[in-house]
């Protein structure tokens, strides 16, 4: 049809956030190189040892408080049986990762961080690109407990740190989940 002009329509990405659509902007390019590092880190483990599966941020979970439905950044499942439930995943996550940006870090931080916790989400992530962190959370007695706060240094930023900061640096994250993955902080942010 010559002359006439074609508007592409897209699906606007959005989430349930205690019963209230919130609408996301598509992520930048360091938050996309960050997924898919994180993603095929866990997925090449689950392969690996046949034990759980992993989804990007193209997946809606919806929590059994029914009021959230979130797209986390990353989210892994042991339990291989999940979709025997229909298509959409009525579960919750053994581990999320969330990796923030400016629209949404606010609720990554504070009202998906409460609703992970309250669902039961054993293991929290939260990715900073901006200075390269991953503040990592574990689920005891019902409460999240930070673990540690992890960082990819600079050789300047390293020789700037004191002995007592240099001595706490750590360079792997052990994923409690499960038994013997242990993921180096600098593979996360590989290419970012």
């Amino acid at each position: 049809m010559a002359g006439e002009a074609y508007r592409l329509d897209y699906v606007r990405r959005y989430e349930i956030i205690e019963g209230v659509k919130v609408m996301s902007p598509s992520p930048t390019w360091e938050h996309g190189l960050i997924d898919s590092n994180l993603v095929m880190i866990f997925k090449n483990y689950c392969r690996q040892y046949d034990c759980g599966n992993v989804f990007g941020d193209n997946m809606d979970i919806h929590l059994p408080d029914e009021k959230n439905i979130f797209k986390p950044d990353v989210s892994v499942f042991r339990d291989l049986n999940i979709f025997k439930h229909g298509k959409n995943i009525r579960a919750v996550p053994d581990l999320v990762v969330e990796i923030l940006s400016p629209s949404t870090a606010k609720n990554d931080i504070g009202i998906k961080k409460d609703a992970y916790e309250r669902n039961g989400v054993k293991e929290y992530w939260i990715v900073n690109h901006a200075d390269k962190t991953v503040q990592v959370y574990h689920l005891i007695d019902g409460k999240y407990k930070i673990d540690h706060v992890y960082h990819v240094y600079t050789p300047e930023e390293l020789s700037n740190l004191d002995d007592n900061e240099r001595a706490d640096v750590r360079y792997t994250i052990k994923v409690s989940i499960f038994d013997n993955l242990i993921v180096d902080v600098g593979d996360i942010f590989y290419n970012v």
